[in-house]
């Protein structure tokens, strides 16, 4: 069970990050960007905090 939700978080993280990098690089919404970086950060080291 951990596994499957380690492999979600994850999935969500990847999402995360590509759509902070397509905020960022459109320019119009930059706050919004940087904010979903952040919350991929987090639960990056969510994933990895649990895993060790």
């Amino acid at each position: 069970m951990t596994a499957l939700l380690a492999g979600m978080l994850m999935l969500a993280t990847f999402a995360l990050m590509v759509g902070g990098c397509y905020m960022l690089t459109k320019g119009n919404d930059r706050k919004r960007g940087v904010l979903m970086l952040v919350a991929a950060a987090v639960m990056f080291a969510n994933v990895l905090i649990t895993t060790l």
